[in-house]
């Protein structure tokens, strides 16, 4: 209101009354538009932003947290308890095999129980961890001696990996029970890196890289040679494939003759089972999982794994190969040899009745790369 309106005192007779003065009314300025910077643009050290200019921090997906796949949180954020997989009967004894190592142990989740193993993720106080054990259906079963000494065995290389730390990422062991087979270690913050043996998207070049350097790393380590064993008869397998068909005669008599050239070759610490289903993409790097297979090798058995499975990834494959070929003519048979009984394993696995269309295509790819390395096989003792 006005000034004059507002007074208590009423205006003199005669007197001149003036119109009230208006009030200036101010209009707001237009600032000058600022271009929208980009979402995600991460800035150099030393960026001032301009005034009135917001800087957009790019969004960092955070990664789940697990053994294999189970979408879980950190310890303190687990979200709800999976009452109805963990009151299984299967589960049930699982966990009472685990509380008898690990009376503090809680669970929460179950991440496997069909197969041979059970996996149940809990925690140990705040220390997030997954236990592994038989599965007691499994265990009944006529592969119950193999399963068992197959457990034992990754028991045996988590106790000794206590007393000689490899190179690469592991989880770390917390309680083993050789007699039980049971076994309980550290949860891994990372997603796999296939959930499929032969995975239809393979990773990233990237990824890739970082899964041959670790492979590497291992089969480079020298441990002492006593505390590891060797898990393949390399004799035995050529005799099996070639028994069973899957190998020629003139496909056996090729291998055994490589062989022979390779009687005083170093043999190697592989881990045996290097599946991309059997590493996980940590944020500190690729870790490997599953020890059960590792020992010493002919060199360049993880690598022919790795080469089995990445059927749609040339470029790894060629990757792979120059790995192989970088220690000379000895390291490129005893490659061709790996590569063979790999591919027959493979072939002996998924050439079933009643395979599916995917199923068929991916053993067609097996067949055709059987082919290839039989060729390259029969190259290699040409040249001898």
């Amino acid at each position: 209101m006005y000034s004059s309106a507002t007074s208590p005192t009423a205006p003199r007779t005669g007197t001149a009354q003036r119109p009230p003065a208006p009030v200036a009314v101010r209009r707001p300025v237009a600032k000058p538009a600022v271009p929208a910077r980009p979402a995600g643009r991460i800035e150099a050290p030393g960026f001032v932003p301009r005034a009135g200019e917001r800087l957009l921090r790019p969004r960092v997906p955070q990664p789940a947290t697990g053994y294999g796949s189970s979408p879980a949180g950190v310890a303190g954020n687990w979200g709800k308890v999976d009452n109805a997989a963990l009151a299984t009967p299967a589960v049930k004894a699982a966990l009472a095999q685990i509380t008898r190592i690990c009376p503090a142990f809680s669970p929460r989740q179950v991440l496997r129980q069909e197969g041979a193993h059970i996996l149940v993720t809990g925690l140990i106080g705040r220390t997030a961890v997954v236990a592994k054990c038989l599965n007691p259906q499994a265990v009944q079963a006529d592969r119950r001696g193999l399963l068992v000494d197959r457990f034992r065995r990754e028991v045996a290389v988590y106790r000794a990996f206590v007393r000689h730390r490899p190179p690469v990422r592991m989880p770390r062991l917390v309680a083993a029970d050789h007699d039980r087979c049971v076994l309980v270690m550290e949860r891994i913050p990372g997603r796999p890196a296939a959930i499929e043996r032969h995975p239809a998207n393979a990773p990233t070049p990237g990824e890739v890289r970082a899964i041959l350097g670790a492979v590497r790393g291992l089969n480079l380590w020298c441990p002492p040679t006593d505390v590891f064993q060797q898990p393949l008869d390399y004799q035995f397998e050529i005799g099996r494939y070639h028994s069973v068909g899957q190998l020629t005669d003139r496909d056996a008599s090729d291998l055994r003759q490589l062989m022979h050239g390779l009687g005083h070759t170093n043999w190697q610490l592989n881990h045996g089972d290097a599946l991309l289903t059997n590493v996980m993409l940590a944020p500190s790097g690729p870790v490997l999982l599953d020890w059960e297979q590792t020992g010493w090798y002919l060199p360049g058995y993880d690598l022919a794994v790795l080469w089995s499975v990445l059927s749609g990834d040339t470029a790894a494959r060629r990757q792979i190969s120059q790995l192989a070929q970088a220690g000379g003519t000895l390291a490129r048979d005893s490659f061709l040899v790996n590569l063979v009984l790999v591919l027959m394993r493979e072939l002996r696995i998924h050439d079933v009745p009643g395979a599916g269309e995917e199923a068929r295509l991916m053993i067609r790819r097996l067949y055709e790369d059987a082919a290839l390395a039989r060729r390259a096989v029969r190259a290699a003792v040409g040249t001898r």
